[in-house]
């Protein structure tokens, strides 16, 4: 007999939850329309050629040894140059760790500062694997919200009112997944306020700060004077890299009072895990290096499909949604009329009945239900054909 441990059962991830059942419809011949997974390279975008062939290059060249664990030091160079000439952050290079993806970034903050029963805040909406983290260290999620009738903006007295003497970090997630919200400045400046007053560090995801349709992003690091930020990034998405799995995370600390118990925190828990692939950081280098010429070709494409699906959304009866600033996923409400009973069960029925896979709203926060997230990454002649089959769903479920 196994016996799994206790931690095994807290395990979710919601966008991925009824993949299994699309593709069983598939092996029947149906053809199902994926608004589920945040990866461009599932539809018409490609990663760089000059990054595939940096890539190639490195392995022929024999870059292909276990690397330092806290990352390649001429691609953490190029990381804290990224951070300074886009944001303005004047990061050093030494106090950047290369991660697998923004994923494992997650995980390293988790086991760094929690202790069984600590409490982290996260937004709600939030991306499902910072609670999933939290609850595999022992540690207690605590959710705070984002103002849907406020653009997503947190909810600065929500904020303030969650926090007690277990707690360790607030979480910020900017551009947001799933809302694709953009936090004004004066939102981030009132969260480090709180964050400063009770002596906590902020943990801010900045995966989408190249995707930008409107507003200006400002990185937390950049606004911050007085309190740590631990920033997680990434090349997934701005640079196309999805499976390739190159992410990494930096500590900015203007008090210059924890950064080095941090670093040397983050830099054990990296050699547990020995390294990043070393030819995929060497990419890296070229990525940060090279033409940016994709990311403005993906914004415009971007762009057009944001405006076809938010007028798309505010069309149908049944449905409404925020404008997204950034990133490429909206995240509608389902109307009470709708009659279905929660939103899961929404996403399964239409899935089965439409085939269009989307992800439930509950999935990324309590605080969600009664919405779910689509990307809007399809051409739109696909995100056209996937809306007419979720009308077509919406007006047989009526009230």
């Amino acid at each position: 007999m196994v016996f799994l441990a206790d931690r095994i059962h807290k395990l979710s991830y919601a966008i991925r939850e009824f993949v299994p059942l699309a593709r069983s419809l598939e092996e029947k011949g149906e053809r199902v329309l994926y608004l589920n997974i945040g990866d461009p390279l599932k539809y018409d975008f490609d990663t760089p050629s000059h990054i595939k062939k940096a890539l190639c290059e490195a392995a022929t060249e024999g870059y292909n040894y276990y690397t330092f664990s806290e990352g390649d030091p001429e691609l953490r160079e190029a990381i804290a140059l990224k951070e300074r000439k886009w944001h303005g952050v004047d990061v050093k290079a030494r106090n950047v760790i290369v991660t697998h993806g923004v994923s494992e970034a997650i995980n390293f903050v988790c086991s760094v500062l929690l202790n069984r029963g600590e409490k982290a805040l996260i937004p709600t909406p939030t991306y499902p694997l910072y609670q999933t983290y939290i609850l595999m260290f022992g540690g207690k999620p605590v959710s705070y919200r984002c103002l849907e009738e406020n653009g997503w903006q947190p909810d600065i007295e929500d904020i303030e009112k969650k926090i007690d003497e277990k707690t360790k970090f607030i979480v910020v997630i900017n551009p947001n997944n799933p809302t694709g919200a953009l936090y004004e400045e004066k939102t981030l400046k009132k969260i480090l306020d709180i964050a400063a007053e009770h002596s906590l560090v902020v943990v801010s995801d900045e995966i989408y700060d190249g995707i930008v349709f409107e507003g200006e992003f400002k990185s937390l690091a950049k606004v911050s004077k007085d309190v740590p930020v631990i920033v997680l990034n990434g090349f997934s998405k701005t640079f196309l890299m999805t499976g390739w799995r190159l992410g990494y995370l930096y500590v900015y600390d203007p008090t210059e009072r924890v950064e080095e118990t941090l670093m040397e925190a983050f830099i054990k828990v990296a050699r547990c895990r020995l390294c990043v692939t070393t030819p995929i950081q060497r990419a890296g280098v070229a990525a940060l290096k090279g033409s940016l010429q994709h990311l403005e070709e993906m914004k415009k494409k971007l762009l057009k499909r944001r405006d076809f699906i938010y007028k798309r959304v505010n069309e149908i009866e049944g449905l409404e949604a925020v404008k997204p600033k950034a990133a490429f996923y909206i995240f509608p409400k389902i109307s009470e009329r709708v009659g279905i009973k929660d939103d899961r069960e929404f996403v399964k029925k239409l899935l089965l009945e439409e085939k269009v896979l989307v992800v439930h709203g509950s999935g990324f926060g309590d605080g969600c239900k009664g919405h779910f997230r689509a990307v809007f990454l399809p051409p739109e002649e696909v995100l056209e054909e996937a809306f007419e089959r979720i009308e077509r769903f919406l007006k047989r479920q009526m009230k």
